[in-house]
Order: structure tokens, then C-alpha cells, then sequence
């Protein structure tokens, strides 16, 4: 490939979809002869993509593009991301920001980055398209990305309109990447050498509702198992109203579908799930779990909790907290609310005093723990399948394996094992939940020589 003797550097805050497209991003640019850097000083253009998730975000990503220009007054500097969509104003206030570019247009950043850099054919900027006419706007290339594990971005937008987010309004209706080239992608992926791909979106589980025909992401997943373009898939996140029972099979052994869900409850009070704007009840939540832990052996259930949603009481966040302690779930996500400008749950009252969603917070990551152990002594002694990872720890130089149920063990080093799948045991838990394990058996390549 011809380079241009240019370089850029990309810096990502927010989700993995947002990682995922810096990533498409990165490639582009490298197709285009440009030469990325890992160092955040010396390249000729910074690309920062934001994140609008949290106020708190907003605000990290306004600090982050002030130390690119202070670090780098000389390189061009280009915004896109959810808060460049949802907050273009301030961003383009900061002195030397060279273009904001909205969401839509992200995917084009690197056919047109010369007219950016010389500023001759600025982007026009847009707001997210809410209608039935807005179209899936992906990368035609396949992204790899730097992680041993490959992210694919099959759907985008979202309709939901939760009272506390602000994604929906950055992002535009729901949308989805045709089955086809969903195909396609994967396809390429294994060819790369990629065992594991994690199926993402904004709200992945209404993939296929706005495809012509209709499809949904269960049949999707049921011919990704009957073709098997690779060795298994994992989702990244599924709302509990989208776990029916063809997405549950396909879970289960022998089938392509890790055995790990991550499904947001965000409250387990049912008053603040209808503040909240959640179409679930916590009976129907807690329903769709045991329904989840019954049928798939061994499956590792993560969860999203909200503490601190406006008027949420000392009763409604114990009922959030017995319920989780009931559930049969291995890790929670614990996160603070944050009133985010724009959005309904920015003006409701009363807000819950700063000390006391500390004091909750802290009280769910205890029992965040507590989950945690309690699913890895479930584990211990069993035989597990690993993806080892392509990067041995750099502390210890040890290896890492990523289990179907989603547990990372560290292992004694082979050679020949980077990115291999392999058959392991848990057999020692550290106080800091750092798991280590033996290798049951290699695979049939290795086998042969050893």
C-alpha cells in the first residue's frame, strides 16, 4: 500500500459502537495510504470521537480535544461522535477545532479527508434522520480492529427514548445492516483468522424490523448457526423484552451462541421503570432471567443498574437490590444517574442527594462482587472453552483466555497458543477475583507436535 507520509491518530470515548467505528475509521484512512499513531503527540490530523452517554462524558470529551490542541497546535483536529451530534456549539467554540462532522457522515471521514484537512468542501452538518427513510451507513471494508476478538456493527439508532438517554437523539431511528453483508462480514472475518465476533449496536435486538422483508435478529442468529461463517458469536448487550426462546436454543451447547447475556435491568422498582420509560415490569425481568439460567448450562448473565434516578427512594432501591440479590447473575454494571440537558429526566424531581447514591452505589458493587465469586466457585473444576487472547498480560506475561460464559482466566504460557480455543479449568481465585487455570487439552494442530 502507497503511503501518503501522513499520519492521524484516533481517540475513542463511549461504547463499543463508537470503538468499533473509530476503528472502520482507522482502516479507511490506512486504505487511503495514511499511517495511524499509537502516541497522542506528532501526527498531522486527530480525530476525537465523542461520547454523550453521561454529562460526566460530555465533559471528558470537551477535555480531551482541548489537551489534543494544547499537546498539538500545529495538526488538524476533526470532532465527531454523539456529543459532536447532540452538543455541536461548545465544540465548535474550542479555538482550533477544524471541523465537526455528525454521526451520519462518520463513515466518510477518510474518502474526503483531504477536503477536510484544506477545509475546501466542509461537511454539511446534519441532524439524525428520525423517519422511516433513514438507511444503515456502515463501512465497506471489513474492520478488525486491535483485539483478538472482532466487533461487528450490524444495527444503529434507536426508539425507545428512555427518559434518562440521549443516544436516541444522536442517533436517529433504528437501522440495520442487511443480512447479506452481515454474511459478508463475517465471512471476511474468519478469513482474517477471528474465532470469536461480537454482534453490537445501539439497540441491537430491533436488528431486521427495518429491512425489506421484515427480519428480526433471532433469525438472523439461526442462519449465522446453520452456516457457521465463524466459531461463535457473542452479543454485546439484548434488552430483556428481546430474549424469546429461539434466542435462548441458540445459547445452548453446540449451537454458535455464547453462553453469556447482558441484559440492562436499570431498576428493579416498577415506579421507576415507568419514570424511567422501561417497557418491563421487575416481575417479567426477573422471569426472563430464570428462564435464561434454566435453559442454558453454565451462562453468565451481566446486568445494567441505575442508582440515584430522580425520586427514587430508600424503598425502591431495595427492592432493585433484593431482586438482583435473588437473580441468578454473575456481574453487574453499576453507574450513577446522570441528568443529561435534553433529555425528559433532566428536569424531574427531586434528585437524590449526591451522598446517598454513593452510599447505594457502593452497596451494589459489593454485591457485584459477591456475584462474581459466587459464579466463579460455580465454575471451578469444570471444563471451560477459551479464546486465547493475542496479547499474553503484560504484568505477569502470562496468557489470557475469554470464556464462552465470559470469565478471563490467566494461564501458564504455551507456545503457538495466541488466538487458539482451548479446553481449561478454573483451579485458583485470587483475593482480587484474577482467576488462573490449566489447559485441559490443546487443539488438534498443536496436539500433533507436542
Amino acid at each position: 500500500m502507497k503511503t501518503t507520509g501522513k499520519t492521524f491518530h484516533i481517540q475513542t470515548l463511549g461504547c463499543k459502537v463508537n470503538q468499533y467505528e473509530s476503528d472502520g475509521i482507522s482502516v479507511s484512512l490506512e486504505h487511503q495510504g495514511w499511517e495511524k499513531k499509537q502516541d497522542k503527540t506528532g501526527a498531522d490530523v486527530y480525530i476525537i470521537n465523542t461520547c454523550a452517554v453521561t454529562s460526566k462524558a460530555g465533559t471528558q470529551s470537551r477535555q480531551a480535544i482541548r489537551r489534543i490542541i494544547r499537546e498539538n497546535p500545529d495538526a488538524k483536529v476533526i470532532v465527531t461522535g454523539c456529543h459532536a451530534q447532540t452538543d455541536p456549539d461548545p465544540i465548535r467554540s474550542i479555538k482550533h477545532v477544524d471541523q465537526v462532522i455528525c454521526h451520519k457522515d462518520k463513515v466518510q471521514i477518510a474518502a474526503r479527508i483531504n477536503d477536510i484537512c484544506d477545509q475546501a468542501a466542509p461537511f454539511d452538518f446534519q441532524a439524525p434522520d428520525h423517519t422511516r427513510n433513514n438507511t444503515f451507513k456502515g463501512f465497506d471494508h471489513t474492520v478488525k480492529g486491535e483485539m483478538t476478538r472482532a466487533y461487528l456493527k450490524i444495527q444503529d439508532g434507536c426508539e425507545s427514548f428512555c427518559t434518562y438517554c440521549i443516544v436516541p437523539y444522536a442517533r436517529g431511528s433504528s437501522v440495520s445492516m442487511p443480512e447479506a453483508e452481515v454474511m459478508q462480514h463475517l465471512e471476511r472475518l474468519h478469513a482474517a483468522g477471528f474465532k470469536e465476533v461480537i454482534l453490537t449496536g445501539i439497540h441491537t435486538g430491533m436488528y431486521g424490523r427495518d429491512l425489506n422483508p421484515q427480519t428480526t435478529l433471532t433469525r438472523l442468529l439461526q442462519k449465522l448457526n446453520r452456516e457457521k461463517p465463524v466459531l461463535r458469536i457473542r452479543l454485546s448487550s439484548i434488552e430483556p423484552t428481546e430474549v424469546d426462546d429461539g434466542l435462548i436454543r441458540l445459547a445452548t451447547p453446540g449451537n454458535i451462541l455464547c453462553n453469556h447475556f447482558h441484559i440492562p435491568l436499570q431498576s428493579g422498582d416498577d415506579a421507576v421503570l415507568a419514570k424511567m420509560k422501561r417497557p418491563y415490569s421487575a416481575d417479567m425481568f426477573e422471569k426472563v432471567i430464570q428462564t435464561v439460567y434454566g435453559q442454558v448450562p453454565n451462562v453468565g448473565i451481566g446486568l445494567d443498574v441505575m442508582v440515584g434516578f430522580p425520586s427514587e427512594t430508600d424503598d425502591q432501591f431495595e427492592n432493585t437490590y433484593r431482586l438482583i440479590d435473588r437473580l441468578p447473575v454473575s456481574y453487574l454494571h453499576v453507574f450513577p444517574f446522570s441528568a443529561r440537558k435534553g433529555t425528559p429526566a433532566y428536569h424531574f424531581t427531586p434528585k437524590v442527594d449526591s451522598k446517598v447514591i454513593k452510599a447505594r452505589t457502593l452497596k451494589l458493587r459489593e454485591l457485584d462482587r459477591i456475584k462474581r465469586k459466587r459464579f466463579i466457585d460455580s465454575n471451578k473444576n469444570k471444563p471451560l472453552q477459551g479464546l486465547i487472547q493475542h496479547r499474553a498480560d503484560d504484568k505477569t506475561g502470562m496468557l489470557k483466555a475469554v470464556t464462552s460464559n465470559y470469565l478471563t482466566v490467566f494461564l501458564n504460557y504455551k507456545q503457538g497458543l495466541l488466538g487458539k480455543t482451548i479446553d481449561l479449568e478454573i483451579k485458583h481465585c485470587h483475593k482480587d477475583l484474577r482467576l488462573e487455570g490449566d489447559i485441559v487439552s490443546l487443539p488438534t494442530e498443536l496436539e500433533a507436535n507436542s
